[in-house]
């Protein structure tokens, strides 16, 4: 009896421990969080995150049935899916969350962050492991798509309307249909941009190749007036690519947007 007493009270402490880091990580990660009574009546995020711990409890102990409609009315009341046999770790946060579907064999580290309409989602109908492990401290910008048991490394940043269909590693950034690594930038590089201030790596890459494009052109113009050889210019052509360099070298502070 005194176990079964001892065992209850741990379980209470660290139902509430969980509860209080939950409602300072609203605070930590939304700035138009005031006070704590709004978050805790006016978070769709972390009611959905509150709900799933309740049902994933329900579904480890066998539950099923209970786990699974409390799911439903937990995507009901909030607009977040999250099916109760995905496992997510401590200070979890959804921002705004209308959208957000995570998938039975997900597995989320301590730490993440989600914005609205991002998918975990799965690519096989066999059942086995089948949705994304995501590792601790990592973000995940609006309109995300991360399909399959891929793995998204600890520390990583993904950009907004993204597809992810390949691991990403650790301390690092993926943007773009489908998702490309951004090179060059340590971890604490990384951690230190805003969550709207991630770099597009297809834009560098247009940007390295039309720097070099220039560079080649530069140095046939000198051999051609050396050799005294006088080449009309495509004027459709040299319009064409000052507009697509016009375009991308924009993109020196081009960003993809995490959220709103």
């Amino acid at each position: 009896a005194n176990l079964s007493l001892c065992n209850g009270t741990i379980l209470k402490m660290k139902f509430f421990e969980t509860v209080r880091e939950d409602i300072e990580t609203v605070f930590k990660k939304d700035p138009a969080a005031r006070g704590v009574i709004e978050v805790i009546i006016c978070y769709p995020g972390l009611h959905a995150t509150w709900m799933h711990r309740i049902a994933h409890y329900l579904w480890v102990h066998g539950w099923l049935f209970c786990a699974r409609f409390l799911s439903h009315m937990n995507r009901f009341l909030t607009g977040i899916e999250i099916h109760p046999g995905a496992k997510i770790g401590r200070r979890f946060f959804i921002d705004h969350g209308s959208g957000v579907v995570i998938g039975e064999t997900s597995e989320i580290g301590d730490d993440v962050h989600l914005y609205q309409g991002v998918v975990l989602g799965g690519v096989t109908l066999q059942k086995k492991k089948r949705h994304p492990t995501v590792g601790n401290h990592v973000m995940i910008g609006a309109g995300t798509i991360v399909l399959g048991p891929i793995v998204i490394g600890d520390g990583a940043r993904i950009g907004a309307a993204s597809l992810v269909i390949h691991d990403v590693p650790a301390e690092a950034i993926a943007v773009g249909v489908p998702a490309r690594l951004g090179l060059g930038f340590s971890g604490k590089e990384i951690q230190e941009m805003t969550d709207s201030k991630l770099p597009d790596p297809i834009a560098e890459a247009f940007k390295f190749l039309g720097r070099q494009i220039q560079t080649l052109e530069k140095r046939m113009a000198e051999i051609e007036q050396h050799q005294g050889i006088r080449v009309e210019l495509d004027q459709y052509a040299e319009e064409k690519k000052r507009e697509i360099m016009r375009v991308f070298s924009s993109a020196e502070d081009f960003s993809v947007g995490a959220g709103i």
